[in-house]
């Protein structure tokens, strides 16, 4: 191996912990508040309602297997 491959190697080493770093602050900051939802109580567990559609979700994805939501009496 010479200098220069050894160089080359070692700046895209560097060069991909640095994006790295730069992108999950990024996210971070950009997906606090999804992360915090506004003041959820043991109740507001992610559940599937009677017509299908996920409550007290806030991200995309769901979980599988969810369980139903309990009619509030």
């Amino acid at each position: 191996m010479t200098r220069a491959k050894f160089a080359m190697g070692s700046a895209t080493f560097l060069v991909v912990i640095a994006a790295g770093l730069v992108s999950s602050m990024w996210v971070d900051r950009r997906y606090a508040e999804a992360a915090r939802p506004a003041a959820q109580t043991a109740s507001s567990a992610a559940c599937v309602g009677k017509d299908g559609s996920w409550k007290n979700w806030v991200w995309a994805n769901v979980p599988m297997l969810s369980p139903k939501c309990v009619d509030d009496r």
